[in-house]
């Protein structure tokens, strides 16, 4: 038996399909997988098939037309193809965030493609024609894509862009790394969190003082449980940053923490830093990181929350330039600072 891959375009009426796949069977030769994609022109029928090692691509063809089937592409194929399109999708997608670096080798997989090509210039918009499409590449310019057979459909099309959309998010990410050296020559990381992230976040919050909790949460009720915490790693919900000792395993050691609360124009900026932690610069630096995070997905103003016994807050707001005076309501001090590109807007 020889694999062969089929595509060849339908009606796209009930019944067409099964008319097909009968004449391909009265030939013996066996369906491993489909896909459909849908077109204007009608129904594209991607076939991954087991044919006797007797068959000609002269017979398929031969076959394919019995069954209504027009405008054929057939090719032999390789043993890797039999990995379904959707493993196969994820697994470029699992590659990308490891790698968003690895784009241009992750479409040409994706689609079987003869060339991908970087160029400097982006597409003015994303663009498909039957042999090739530009696609934006996250960190500038673009990627053009070639291919002489068979043609691209709509739904590769959709697909290369979920994988450009999947690289331009891990690039985001990886930009959004950074390394903070405090002034004894500590090196953290300072990251996005990811829900990966419980139970070390757990963890720092058993470590703290009351007093310390305190200071965050405005509440004595002791360490918030797992779901609390959960909540604060939901990036629909909240903009998480963490400082993290990096581990020897996969575990890193978080030891501070901000979060982003958008309400509108308004981000709410909480700050825990664990306590040894404290007073060598780290929440100085997880707030700067809020500020510019905020400013950049189009935050008009901060409103940083704190203990009104806790001047720490303040005492940084001040050292990075936001002398916003507190507003002191019982036990809680609130000071909101206007950001630049709003002031500048």
């Amino acid at each position: 038996m020889t694999l062969w891959r089929i595509r060849a375009t339908v009606d796209d009426r009930p019944g067409f399909l099964s008319v097909l796949t009968a004449s391909l069977a009265l030939k013996a030769v066996n369906i491993l997988a489909v896909q459909v994609h849908t077109t204007e022109a009608g129904a594209v029928d991607d076939f991954l098939v087991d044919a006797p090692h007797t068959m000609t691509e002269a017979d398929l063809r031969a076959a394919v037309e019995r069954g209504r089937g027009r405008d054929a592409w057939i090719a032999p194929a390789e043993a890797q193809g039999l990995a379904d399109q959707p493993t196969r999708a994820l697994g470029l997608a699992a590659r990308l965030v490891r790698d968003p670096d690895s784009l241009g080798d992750a479409l040409r997989s994706l689609l079987d493609a003869d060339t991908v090509t970087w160029r400097p210039a982006g597409p003015a918009r994303p663009d498909m024609r039957a042999h090739g499409m530009a696609l934006p590449d996250p960190t500038g310019g673009r990627y053009d894509v070639q291919r002489a057979a068979p043609d691209f459909t709509p739904a590769e099309y959709a697909r290369a862009q979920a994988l450009v959309e999947i690289a331009a998010a891990a690039a985001q990410r990886a930009a959004d790394t950074a390394t903070l050296l405090l002034p004894d020559g500590t090196e953290l990381t300072l990251r996005p969190a990811t829900p990966d992230d419980l139970s070390a976040l757990v963890a720092m919050h058993e470590r703290c003082s009351p007093g310390t909790r305190r200071r965050r949460y405005l509440t004595t009720d002791g360490v918030p449980g797992p779901a609390a915490l959960g909540r604060l790693l939901d990036p629909a919900r909240v903009q998480t940053l963490l400082a993290v000792v990096p581990g020897i395993t996969s575990v890193d050691t978080v030891v501070a923490m901000a979060n982003l609360v958008v309400e509108g124009s308004c981000a709410e900026l909480s700050v825990v830093v664990e306590d040894g932690w404290q007073r060598r610069g780290l929440g100085t630096a997880l707030v700067r990181r809020a500020f510019a995070r905020a400013e950049r997905i189009g935050c008009a103003a901060v409103l940083a929350h704190t203990a009104a016994d806790n001047p720490g807050m303040e005492r940084t707001l001040r050292r990075l330039g936001h002398g916003a005076p507190a507003q002191r309501d019982g036990v809680v001090a609130s000071v909101t600072v206007p950001l630049k590109s709003s002031a500048s807007g």
